[in-house]
């Protein structure tokens, strides 16, 4: 059950709050602070996944409160009680990273509908925070040819910028791995990276997955929901394989971009959005424009930087260091003895024509770990990575 926690100096409201919040079909657990130090001790030592917050309190304000969260619990959404005189300043601690506000009284439609919303975003950023500790890991270009050379300083200079940046490459070649070095070095790190893989999503609901929806938009849409763009705010968006993505979506991606707007399903509301977008695909774009199933104008908006990764069989001088990172890391994940390779075993590594690149060089590294002896010999290699 979500825990809210409710900053809010007049007794009357926080009655009339927590009311509204635990009859909610009893979805909501809520705790109560009567002032902005209360709140903060309170926030301190307990875990809550929503802080609605009062802006103008004795002891401390809310616009303190919202500048210590960010500080000490950076992934809870706060959302600001505003007075009537008070609306200049929701709006300003919305740019200090405020999720919402709601106006008293509070109407409640738009408590629940903004709760819920405040919500969906705290899952989307700590599920992507998850990921990124996960991924974090592993955000390393292995690799000393000329080709990795190049990307890694292509990825220097444009990653502190906002510039929309395009890699294209073929399947298993790392494009997602560029899009992540490209969000850690960038002055977005410390937002979300959010990733949408645009040919998983069918073609029906991908406007849905990329825009939200609200209740009634269609036949499933049974609450309003936030989509990937509103979760990417303030950092990253990664639409891979975005050459799958229908026509239709297409058209409200270019909007976004141009604008930085986006609507919900089934609402003609505004939404500013502030989000760098990467994209990556393994199709050739120019030629889906010319069949017209890509828009142009898409194209050039999405392509303002072009990153070309290469095939493993153009970067063969990679494949020694490739294979003994591998190695040392799945030991480790196998929990066995780490495993070395010798110079003929890398040598007839090299010699192999790898149509699924990285990652069946990595399949192909891990089955050896697995099936070879405590030194993998070119013997092992023809046994247990025949193609």
């Amino acid at each position: 059950m979500p825990k809210i926690l409710l900053i809010e100096d007049e007794a009357a409201i926080r009655r009339v709050l927590i009311k509204i919040l635990t009859e909610e079909n009893n979805s909501y657990e809520v705790e109560e602070a009567a002032d902005g130090l209360e709140g903060i001790e309170k926030i301190k030592d307990q875990d809550y996944d929503l802080i609605l917050c009062d802006i103008k309190m004795p002891k401390m304000d809310g616009v303190e409160v919202l500048e210590a969260v960010k500080k000490v619990k950076p992934e809870v959404p706060v959302v600001m009680i505003s007075g009537h005189g008070d609306l200049d300043t929701a709006v300003n601690t919305m740019r200090m990273g405020a999720f919402d506000y709601i106006s008293k009284p509070p109407d409640l439609n738009r408590l629940l509908n903004t709760v819920r919303n405040a919500l969906d975003r705290k899952e989307l950023v700590v599920e992507n925070t998850r990921l990124k500790k996960k991924v974090g890991k592993n955000i390393e270009m292995i690799g000393e040819s000329d080709a990795i050379s190049r990307i890694k300083d292509i990825i220097e200079k444009v990653a502190p910028t906002d510039a929309r940046v395009l890699i294209t490459g073929p399947n298993g070649t790392g494009k997602e791995l560029v899009a992540h070095w490209l969000h850690q070095k960038s002055d977005r790190s410390a937002g979300p990276m959010i990733e949408v893989n645009c040919a998983a999503i069918p073609s029906e609901l991908i406007e849905s997955e990329l825009f939200g929806h609200v209740k009634g938009a269609f036949t499933s849409a049974n609450k309003d929901r936030a989509g990937k763009f509103e979760a990417a705010n303030g950092g990253t968006i990664f639409l891979d394989e975005v050459g799958d993505m229908s026509l239709s979506a297409q058209a409200k991606v270019l909007r976004a971009l141009q604008e930085s707007k986006i609507s919900r399903v089934g609402s003609d509301k505004d939404i500013k959005v502030d989000v760098r977008v990467i994209a990556a695909t393994n199709k050739d774009l120019k030629k889906e424009i010319e069949e017209k199933k890509f828009r142009e104008d898409l194209y050039h908006r999405l392509a303002v930087i072009l990153i070309k990764v290469p095939a493993l069989n153009d970067r063969r001088e990679d494949i020694p260091l490739l294979v003994n990172f591998f190695a040392e890391k799945i030991s480790e994940e196998q929990g066995v003895n780490p495993k070395t390779f010798t110079d003929d075993a890398l040598k007839l590594l090299q010699e192999y024509n790898w149509t699924g690149n990285i990652r069946e060089l990595r399949n192909v590294v891990e089955r050896l770990i697995i099936l070879g002896g405590s030194e993998v010999t070119e013997e092992d290699v023809r046994l247990f990575a025949s193609k």
